[in-house]
């Protein structure tokens, strides 16, 4: 007889991005109609010739490369987050504030785990980043949904009445995954007073920070003296830098959290993989004007997105959210998005991500909601998604 599985894994749902590649699988699509994958959010080229260069010269000449490493991180990358980070939102960050981490999914199973334990709530915005949610429901901890109000923009009143006894943490993705809105300033202040009121966390992740539409800081939670007392801030190079293989994120929080999340890290990977780091830090280093245009490329699309998007709605899509990597699109039919995604792929060649994936089970708004991931379409392909989106009917 088999030994149990652990019940709170075996619970958590399959992984959605490969739920929905197992759609495809099989299917042969016309060369006059290819599929048109909208699924996931990550960068499909490889990173410039530059990085990748900078990649083997360190393959090649720092035998340190190829050991472990310091738990945290390179000292150097560290520090230069720490810089980077402090001139971007005006704050005073050290590099005792930073941890770089196997990725910004680590990087928020580090957070977690030194916030809260089996049965206690994270208050979670819906629609839902769902590996966030996976990591909870692996650990027993609940996750507390809080609907959007208007704009799909989370409410900190709605959410005052949702913190028990129990609650240990509220967290905010912006530019939002999968909704692609971005949350304004003074928003996340309220949410930041609202948690720090209560004694828990603010977790934001800014894992798309860099395809903000707006120039200049996104919100002025570090420029509190203050700030590391609730703020704990998730970064992610894989996005900036077409690293994705790599797993690189970084962790901004306290000293005293640090020492905790050292206790994680240690026990899961070691250390972070020290050629991604290196090449997280060449990239910071020597990357910013093409990440400059990397992200007006991306706000560019998001914008063929909304002047695109005319035939769908005269069909009764509606386009809830646009920006970063995502649109976050509400379908006009009767039958769950869950159904229709599998329908989508085999009428009109689209693979795109369901509500439902990001939402509750059984939560109405799921039920007739999409994400698309458009960052790894261009112009074109933007406009033959919308034309086919509109020519779909059941």
């Amino acid at each position: 007889m088999m030994p149990p599985i652990n019940p709170n894994l075996s619970a958590a749902f399959p992984p959605p991005v490969m739920e929905a590649r197992r759609w495809v699988e099989g299917k042969v699509f016309p060369s006059n109609a290819p599929l048109i994958n909208v699924s996931q959010a990550a960068p499909i080229d490889p990173p410039p010739e530059g990085l990748r260069q900078a990649i083997a010269d360190a393959a090649l000449t720092l035998p340190e490369a190829h050991l472990y490493g310091p738990v945290l991180g390179l000292p150097a990358l560290r520090d230069e987050v720490a810089l980077q980070f402090s001139n971007a939102y005006g704050g005073n960050i050290s590099s005792e504030n930073v941890a770089i981490t196997s990725g910004c999914n680590q990087a928020f199973c580090a957070a977690i785990a030194t916030l809260a334990a089996t049965g206690d709530e994270v208050i979670l915005p819906t629609p839902w980043y769902f590996n966030h949610k996976m990591w909870l429901d692996m650990n027993g901890i609940t996750a507390v949904p809080l609907r959007p109000a208007s704009g799909l923009l989370p409410d900190p009143e709605k959410a005052a009445t949702l913190i028990t006894p129990r609650t240990r943490a509220i967290v905010l993705v912006t530019p939002n995954n999968p909704a692609g809105v971005e949350y304004p300033a003074e928003l996340i202040a309220r949410f930041r007073d609202l948690a720090r009121k209560h004694g828990i966390a603010l977790i934001i992740d800014e894992t798309y920070r860099d395809f903000h539409s707006q120039d200049g800081a996104p919100h002025g939670l570090l420029t509190d003296p203050s700030w590391d007392d609730t703020v704990i801030q998730l970064y992610s190079f894989s996005k900036a830098y077409r690293l994705t293989g790599h797993r690189v994120g970084a962790l901004v929080t306290s000293p005293e959290r640090l020492a905790q999340i050292e206790k994680f890290l240690d026990t899961v990977t070691i250390c972070p993989a020290q050629l991604g780091q290196h090449a997280a830090l060449w990239g910071m280093r020597n990357l910013g004007n093409w990440l400059a245009g990397e992200r007006r490329e991306i706000l560019k699309r998001a914008q063929a997105v909304r002047d695109g998007f005319e035939p769908p709605a005269n069909q009764g899509w509606r386009l809830l959210g646009c920006g970063a990597y995502f649109a976050y699109l509400e379908h006009p039919f009767s039958i769950p998005s869950n159904q229709l995604a599998q329908r989508l792929v085999d009428d009109v060649a689209i693979l795109a991500l369901p509500g439902t994936m990001f939402t509750p089970e059984g939560d109405p708004d799921g039920k007739q909601q999409f994400r698309v991931a458009f960052a790894n379409i261009d112009c074109d392909q933007i406009a033959s998604f919308l034309q086919r989106l509109a020519k779909f009917q059941l």
